[in-house]
């Protein structure tokens, strides 16, 4: 019986030796089986990663491109004058499409000449005579010398129209040069009661001749006169005049006492509520501007009276609206341009923006000279004269002489040989 348990106990022993290798087989299977997919599991974030880190290196060195290109790009707009073109005829397209554009024949803007009322009623009754004055008038036209031009210099007519009870005269009447010799613009006043002999055989103020012939017609008539060319014209009326000061936000203009009394009391400005001025500096609106600038019976500050001193009051207006426009940040200033353009009427070529841009830019130019036509000694103002009355009647030769030696920076003896030679 010992014998047969001893046995047992053994054969026991044995299966339980075996059964516990068994299962550490089995726990070292598991284990291996956990290392592999340990491993699988390194091996697939070892991967992962990698793929990971490769996305990211080419997102980075399309974003170092990227801004290569963007860098390259602002550097060639910038700093090369190549560039920098492309920048100007974007503006020049830009301010051109804002712009009220302005094409001969428009018969609400340009009155072609044998339109004009001058010569209303005489097509009907057209006999030999006028075919023989036609003639005339034709060969006349194709003797006439060209009024002077040089590259240089570009002159553009501004002008204000009054529109008060129907009329349509200039009220104020400037030629601005861009000047790219000494780097300045240019602004020249011409009086609008200077006296005209016109091709009508009538004589006429200069204010007068936008109302016969619309813009055309007063360019055709400066340039006969002054001997310049007229490269390009831009005019407002009184409305659109207030608007663009309100826009800028005011100008500040110094009055004097005269002057402010005289603003305080009558309708220069129109509206009763802004006739507050005081004298000294003043922040003025756009009614009040205009008042301002309409003033002719009381002297300035400085004591300038009549014509000249409004014109001088122009100059004034005009010099202050430059630096309050130049003092605006560059998003007012785009906003801002956008709705003035809109005010403005003009023959202006989108090429000819661009080019004045550029010269501007490129030369610097910011500074501003102003002068007067006629200068003084150089006319005469008679009560009448032919049948106008307070006109001012030029010294031609000797004001032709001035405005070249202004806007061309000709000698005394230059400005002589070129008055002979453009007269």
């Amino acid at each position: 019986m010992e014998k047969i348990d001893k046995k047992n106990n053994i054969d026991k022993t044995e299966n339980i030796s075996k059964i516990d290798k068994i299962e550490n087989i089995n726990k070292i299977d598991d284990q291996n089986h956990e290392f592999e997919n340990d491993v699988k599991d390194v091996t697939v974030n070892n991967k992962a990663p990698g793929k990971n880190t490769g996305r990211l290196k080419k997102i980075l060195l399309l974003s170092i491109i990227f801004f290569m290109v963007l860098l390259l790009l602002f550097l060639w707009l910038a700093f090369t004058k190549s560039g920098r073109r492309v920048i100007y005829k974007i503006a020049g397209n830009v301010i051109h499409q804002g712009l009220n554009k302005e094409e001969i024949g428009k018969e609400n803007v340009i009155i072609p000449i044998d339109e004009s009322e001058q010569y209303k009623g005489k097509k009907d009754n057209a006999t030999d005579t006028n075919v023989s004055d036609n003639t005339k008038d034709n060969k006349d036209e194709e003797n006439k010398k060209e009024p002077r031009s040089e590259e240089n210099v570009k002159n553009f007519l501004l002008f204000g129209v009054e529109e008060i009870d129907n009329a349509k005269n200039t009220d104020a009447l400037l030629i601005a040069s861009i000047n790219t010799n000494d780097d300045s613009i240019k602004l020249v006043s011409l009086l609008r009661d200077t006296y005209i002999e016109s091709g009508d055989g009538k004589p006429h103020k200069l204010n007068s001749f936008f109302s016969m012939g619309g813009a055309n017609k007063l360019v055709e008539v400066i340039e006969d006169n002054y001997r310049i060319k007229i490269d390009g014209y831009a005019y407002i009326n009184f409305e659109s005049f207030e608007k663009i000061v309100d826009l800028l936000g005011g100008i500040d203009i110094e009055l004097g006492e005269e002057e402010a009394h005289y603003l305080n009391t009558t309708n220069y400005i129109s509206n009763p509520a802004y006739r507050n001025v005081s004298p000294g500096w003043n922040h003025l609106n756009g009614n009040q501007t205009l008042g301002y600038c309409r003033i002719r019976m009381v002297k300035t500050l400085g004591g300038t009276g009549d014509d000249y001193g409004r014109t001088l009051r122009h100059q004034r207006v005009l010099s202050a609206i430059f630096n309050k426009y130049k003092s605006k940040g560059l998003i007012d200033l785009i906003l801002i341009t956008k709705k003035i353009l809109g005010y403005v009427n003009t023959n202006v070529t989108q090429s000819q923006i661009e080019k004045a841009l550029e010269d501007i830019i490129e030369n610097k130019i910011f500074s501003m000279k102003t002068m007067r036509i006629p200068v003084n000694g150089a006319f005469e103002a008679p009560l009448e004269y032919n049948g106008v009355k307070y006109p001012i009647i030029n010294d031609w030769d000797a004001n032709i002489i001035e405005l070249y030696k202004f806007i061309y920076l000709d000698t005394e003896e230059d400005a002589r040989k070129n008055l002979d030679l453009y007269r």
